[in-house]
């Protein structure tokens, strides 16, 4: 049996579920060798990485069967023609139904892997957010988050920044908000391109664990 979830295939494309905990590629050394892409191409040799999620971050990913697959899905991502939607459970009570988070994102080098805004040299970084459901008793927000970039971290950043930081947020939760989730509550659920092979616009979807 593969070690891997598989959503869809065909001779030019890969849709799998990551779950939350694994790599999306290697990392440095014996201990971080193991990832969804390694994994997939054991059983895939062809198979190539197009974009990436957050070890914790669990949900849809694509990888590609060709060199050219590759290249078509690179600059569909790069130019944001890729529809991508997240859900996420969040610490507090969000006021507005629907909303926006426009802010300028860099890497924290002194405090590397961590990402923070910066309005002076920060990348252009915006992402629409959606509330599906609010309980006030435990005090957290279920939202829709839509990205309209991919930077690094940009969800969990901005979610931080927006005053409701990401339940389970081991980079960026303080203590108690970090206890409230067993995990980090981020969850890619779905994904639309234009298929690289036909050109027909696919949607892919992968249910929330959460």
């Amino acid at each position: 049996m593969p070690n891997f979830n598989l959503l869809y295939q065909d001779e030019t494309l890969l849709v799998l579920n990551k779950p939350a905990e694994l790599l999306s590629v290697p990392g440095r050394g014996a201990e971080r060798f193991d990832s969804l892409q390694t994994r997939v191409q054991a059983a895939y040799p062809d198979a190539l990485i197009v974009h990436r999620l957050d070890m914790s971050t669990s949900g849809i990913m694509v990888m590609a069967r060709s060199k050219e697959a590759q290249r078509n899905l690179n600059k569909a991502f790069a130019t944001r023609d890729v529809f991508k939607k997240y859900i996420a459970m969040v610490d507090g009570v969000v006021e507005n139904t629907y909303g926006v988070v426009d802010l300028p994102l860099i890497t924290d080098w002194p405090n590397r892997p961590l990402q923070k805004v910066d309005f002076l040299v920060g990348k252009a970084s915006l992402t629409f957010y959606s509330v599906l459901n609010r309980d006030n008793e435990k005090n957290i927000t279920r939202l829709e988050l839509r990205p309209q970039t991919g930077r690094s971290h940009q969800l969990r950043v901005h979610m931080m920044a927006f005053g409701h930081t990401i339940l389970g947020d081991n980079l960026y939760a303080n203590n108690d908000v970090l206890q409230k989730a067993p995990r980090l509550q981020l969850h890619a659920e779905a994904i639309s391109f234009e298929h690289p092979g036909t050109g027909k616009v696919v949607r892919f979807t992968c249910a929330v664990p959460f």
